[in-house]
């Protein structure tokens, strides 16, 4: 089985590494292609080539990953899949321009350098060789986590766009305090706040442009701002209602 991957960042590189495939990488920065293809023992390919592939693999930022498609299902034999991140205009893409082909979209739930993990799945049009795809992958370690495409994005408005302003958003507002001082949550915030801010800012910002979250984050934020002491008790059980089941976990910190 020979793959296209197109995209030749750490996505990219991830996906050449976990399957066993030959592998060849397209990017519009030909440096990137040349060093992914150095990292997995792959080969570089032109980025608008007519040479086709049985997989073609999108491993591109999730803004652009309907254009890329566009671009480059003709070159397609037998299946396209992505790692884009973003389900529902990723399969639509497909559907539309690569009606013939095996289709699935795949959202590794992990950094590329904390592999394995949770794979996300979506098989819109499966076969064999999307599920030799996906074999190797689980045999790599991976967990192999069948979704549908809108239950993926609904829930990554959640998990990426809103804890991603969260955490942001107490990066932005915290100010360093006396050596001493911190609690556990503090603390605890200030490992995820050092986590976050350690990756690429335009993936973040691809995650807030593509899903809704950051808004209902501000919004609960004001309103607890806004709050006297009474209101804020409430929305306090409200929260804890969210994350604690009636059996009276509590775990909580005072401070």
């Amino acid at each position: 089985m020979d793959v296209l991957i197109v995209g030749a960042g750490s996505m990219g590189t991830w996906f050449g590494n976990a399957v066993d495939a030959r592998v060849a990488f397209a990017d519009i920065d030909g440096d990137a292609a040349a060093a992914a293809a150095d990292a997995v023992g792959g080969d570089v390919a032109a980025l608008e080539g007519e040479t086709s592939y049985d997989v073609v693999c999108l491993a591109v930022p999730m803004t652009h990953v309907t254009d890329a498609i566009a671009a480059q299902a003709p070159r397609a034999e037998r299946a396209i899949v992505d790692v884009s991140g973003v389900m529902e205009p990723a399969l639509a893409a497909m559907e539309r321009h690569a009606p013939d082909v095996e289709r699935v979209s795949l959202h590794p739930l992990f950094a590329p350098e904390r592999a394995p993990g949770s794979i996300a799945v979506v098989c819109n049009r499966s076969g064999p060789v999307t599920d030799e795809l996906l074999a190797t992958l689980e045999a790599r370690g991976n967990e192999l986590l069948e979704t549908t495409a809108v239950e993926h994005d609904e829930a990554m408005e959640t998990v990426q766009a809103a804890t991603h302003a969260a955490v942001l958003s107490f990066a932005l507002a915290a100010e360093s305090v006396p050596e001493g001082f911190e609690t556990p949550i503090y603390e605890t915030m200030g490992r995820l706040a050092r986590q976050v801010t350690a990756g690429t800012p335009r993936v973040y910002a691809d995650i807030q442009a593509t899903f809704d979250g950051a808004d209902a984050v501000a919004d609960a934020a004001a309103e607890i701002a806004a709050a006297d002491a009474d209101e804020l008790e409430t929305l306090y059980q409200e929260a804890a209602a969210n994350w604690h089941d009636d059996r009276g976990d509590s775990g909580g910190e005072t401070t």
